[in-house]
């Protein structure tokens, strides 16, 4: 049976084809007399919107906290990141990456909350907090982070989850793959 095509292989291609021209002239059809037959888009409200910023907000913000829970605060707090520590690279690695992506998340997430007057104005006064993160996954990878920058995620991410939850948006940790994390 060396060099035989499998029948399916003739004939479902040109099959596809035909169906597609067949669907795509059908759908075009009409007398010109009739009104113009494309819907256009209709906006969201803003109830819709608030709803979609609040969901947004969750799911950034649920992203680095659980991020900065499973690669920063767990390996610290289990001596991951001491001088001579088995795996301790890889661990600074992984927790480098999840600073950044936890600030990431979390620049989105103040982004998302504008969409939401009261989630606003839970959020706004977070930002300086979230501005002073930025650095801190760069240290983290070099292994140059302490008690006080552990510290600081941790205070953020409790920050933001107490700002959602007074908004109605409870923020629950939700940790994100790996390949997540390196974008």
């Amino acid at each position: 049976m060396t060099g035989s095509v499998p029948l399916r292989r003739l004939v479902v291609p040109p099959l596809l084809c035909c169906a597609l021209v067949v669907g795509a002239t059908g759908c075009g059809g009409g007398d010109g007399n009739s009104a113009s037959s494309s819907a256009s888009p209709s906006g969201t409200s803003s109830a819709q919107a608030q709803k979609f910023a609040k969901a947004r907000f969750v799911a950034n913000a649920g992203l680095a906290a659980g991020a900065t829970y499973q690669w920063i605060v767990k390996p610290y707090r289990a001596g991951k990141f001491k001088k001579g520590a088995d795996g301790r690279k890889l661990a600074l690695v992984k927790a480098g990456l999840a600073g950044g992506f936890t600030y990431n998340r979390l620049k989105a997430a103040v982004a998302n909350a504008k969409g939401d007057p009261l989630l606003s104005k839970a959020v706004a006064p977070l930002t300086a907090g979230i501005e002073s993160l930025k650095g801190l996954g760069e240290k983290l990878r070099k292994g140059e982070a302490g008690a006080g920058d552990i510290g600081a995620f941790e205070g953020v991410i409790n920050s933001i989850k107490s700002a959602g939850s007074s908004a109605g948006a409870e923020v629950k940790d939700k940790v994100p793959s790996a390949s997540q994390l390196g974008g």
